[in-house]
Parts: structure tokens; C-alpha cells; sequence
């Protein structure tokens, strides 16, 4: 699905952005995020078109939130089809475009479904799980889906959506809750920008 529909709906274009960004609809963000398996790709798209980190690109972060590791679900193992044994990979991360924080996810996945470069970049950086696992194509099936915080999320939290993420066969590749921040849909104001002023030439003698 395009993102296109969506990113029309808040007026997204090439370009500077206008001086006054009104408040998106909550629908269309609903729409942008729903019309990407990967999180990290729709949030990017997103930032991009809200000018969020302009001008600078809409790279989309990862930072660890310190603390225990959330329990698995209790369904999780089904979910994800995996025997009681079987280790899992935690992740407890906020996403943000630049100094915005515009998501905090919670991810429990299968270490033994993915390579061991994603294993170590996953451990080790701030690279976001959509798109250490993008080259696995993995698709998207909604669990569950609530304007406002879920159990775990945030305070401010504005949207929360639950969802089991799949590699091409089916198995399951990881569980997410991704609490998404009002930072998403707040209205921007952006300050014209101004051409330093140049003196005119010095006439001659």
C-alpha cells in the first residue's frame, strides 16, 4: 500500500516547508503507519513529510531505554511459534527524527531467525529493528490497535498498536508494542528564512 493517500491528507510536498504546519488528523497518521510492514520505513516517511527534522534528512534513530526487560506476552510464544526453550532477543527502544522522539517500542524477537549481522547490530547500535531485518522481508499482521497508552506505554502516549511481525514463511520473526508520541501530529511553526543582507559595491574614486 502507498503511503501517498496518507501524506496527502497533511498537505506533504517537495520543498521548504510552509510557515505554519497545522495538527495532522490522528486518521492519517493511523493511515502512514498502516501502509508499512516496517515501522522504522512509515515513521521516516512521516517525519519527512511533517518536516519534522528539517532540514536536516528524516533519518530515524534508535536509543536503548535502560531497565529489566517487559515479559513476553503470554501468548508470545504461540504467536511468534516457538518451543518454551527457545531464546529471545529484547529490545526496549524510543525512536526519534533527530531530537524528536516520536515513538517508544518494546520488541521481543527470534535471535535464530535472523542473521548473525542483524544479531550484532541489534546488540551493538542504534540502528532500528525494521531496518536491520528490512533485507528478510518480513510483512506485518495487527494484533491490536488503541488511540492512547496501552498497558506499558508512556504517559502522552497517543496512539499504541500491537503487532506480530513474519518472515515470507510465516514463522514469526518478532512481537512489538509501539507506543507512538503526540510529537507525531503537533502543529510546527518554521521562521522564513532570511538572505544575509549584501552591501553594495564600494563606488570608485
Amino acid at each position: 500500500m502507498s503511503l501517498l493517500p496518507a501524506l496527502a491528507l497533511i498537505g506533504a510536498r517537495a520543498g521548504a516547508p510552509p510557515a505554519h504546519l497545522p495538527q495532522a488528523p490522528l486518521s492519517s497518521f493511523e493511515q502512514a503507519l498502516s501502509a508499512q510492514p516496517s515501522a522504522t520505513r512509515a515513521l521516516a516517511a512521516w517525519c519527512q513529510a511533517r518536516f519534522i527534522n528539517w532540514p536536516n534528512p528524516p533519518d530515524i534513530a534508535a536509543s536503548m531505554v535502560p531497565g529489566p526487560a517487559m515479559p513476553l506476552p503470554a501468548n508470545g510464544r504461540r504467536l511468534l511459534g516457538i518451543e518454551p526453550q527457545e531464546p529471545l532477543g529484547f529490545r526496549h527502544v524510543r525512536l526519534a527524527c533527530g531530537e524528536t522522539v516520536l515513538s517508544e517500542a518494546y520488541n521481543w524477537y527470534v535471535p535464530a531467525r535472523l542473521t548473525a549481522e542483524m544479531n550484532r547490530l541489534l546488540e551493538t547500535t542504534r540502528t532500528p529493528f525494521g531496518k536491520v531485518a528490512a533485507p528478510l522481508a518480513f510483512t506485518r499482521t495487527p494484533l491490536a490497535s488503541r488511540r492512547g497508552p496501552a498497558r506499558g506505554c508512556p504517559p502522552g502516549t497517543i496512539l499504541a498498536n500491537r503487532a506480530l511481525l513474519r518472515l515470507p514463511d510465516g514463522r514469526g520473526l518478532a512481537l512489538v508494542l509501539e507506543c507512538y508520541t503526540r510529537a507525531n501530529i503537533e502543529p510546527l511553526n518554521f521562521l522564513p528564512t532570511r538572505t544575509p543582507d549584501i552591501a553594495p559595491p564600494a563606488s570608485a574614486p
